[in-house]
């Protein structure tokens, strides 16, 4: 069966032409990660197969290239298999009816980290809020009278509340976000941390690398008062994140200079935790098929 993403809707006049890979363009921004990953080789040996089946969306550009609109995917797989043109569909769009129609094509996608989903949805809501005015900037149209939030939600799968979480942690540093997305921090303590300024998510950094943890909720929380109340430090911090959880009371726990002995120096706290856990799984494997 081929593999292929979203399909593309092709209106009735809509013509698919095709045009040589380095006229085609990344959008602006694009928060969508292209990853050489599982699914990457499967839609290569599904192009390599069938081809493309279903046309880029591109839309034209003043100097005289075209940005893509929804095909990210499809163009690097098929310059990886040594393609010089691909079929596109080329629509006409202004930029926030560009941002809107990007998000939507991409957020159907069956993996997305929760940093994608936070920048796609942020633009999505920018856009639409630049294309209502300040005046609306709750509702999408007079036609529909949904608040923006509602409408982002319903198409993305997630409640207006949960979509402003995730509008929220685009403020938080690239360090804290990448937590996020690797899991070693927990979605909802990280939007309690994204309230805290800049200078001071750079310290949360230094502290949890002293706890060797990252907060609870409730931590994040009584870290989040304390900032609001000007009176968050650096020692403070790594007083709360100290603290045993009660869930952690019957964890293993080892400090850096320990496991230093059996990585490299310069691994991360990070790199040397999933290190572990892939030698564990191995062992348990080994053992128990015996």
């Amino acid at each position: 069966m081929p593999v292929e993403e979203k399909t593309d809707q092709r209106e009735a006049d809509e013509k698919v032409v095709e045009i040589e890979l380095e006229r085609l363009r990344s959008f602006t921004n694009h928060p969508f990660k292209v990853q050489a990953d599982s699914q990457m080789i499967e839609l290569q040996d599904s192009i390599r197969k069938y081809g493309i089946l279903n046309p880029l969306i591109v839309r034209p550009r003043p100097e005289g290239v075209y940005e893509i609109i929804s095909g990210h995917r499809r163009k690097f797989a098929a310059e990886k298999l040594g393609y010089r043109k691909v079929p596109v569909i080329i629509r006409a769009m202004k930029d926030d009816e560009a941002v809107v129609s990007m998000v939507d094509s991409n957020l159907q996608r069956e993996r997305i980290s929760p940093s994608e989903k936070a920048f796609a949805y942020k633009m999505k809501y920018d856009a639409i809020k630049r294309k209502t005015g300040r005046r609306k900037c709750g509702q999408v149209d007079h036609h529909s009278g949904k608040k923006t939030l509602e409408v982002i939600g319903e198409e993305g799968g997630d409640s207006p509340k949960q979509v402003q979480r995730y509008i929220k942690i685009t403020e938080l540093i690239p360090e804290l976000l990448e937590k996020v997305d690797d899991g070693s921090m927990g979605f909802t303590p990280a939007v309690q941390i994204s309230y805290l300024k800049k200078k001071e998510q750079e310290e949360m950094l230094e502290a949890m690398d002293f706890a060797q943890c990252t907060p609870s909720l409730s931590q994040a929380i009584r870290i989040k008062k304390l900032s609001a109340e000007g009176k968050l430090t650096v020692e403070g911090m790594e007083d709360i994140l100290s603290e045993i959880k009660q869930k952690d009371i019957d964890w293993v726990v080892f400090k850096n200079e320990q496991l230093h002995r059996f990585f490299p120096a310069s691994y991360t706290s990070e790199q040397m935790r999933r290190e572990i856990l892939e030698i564990l799984k191995l062992w348990m494997k080994n053992n128990w098929d015996k």
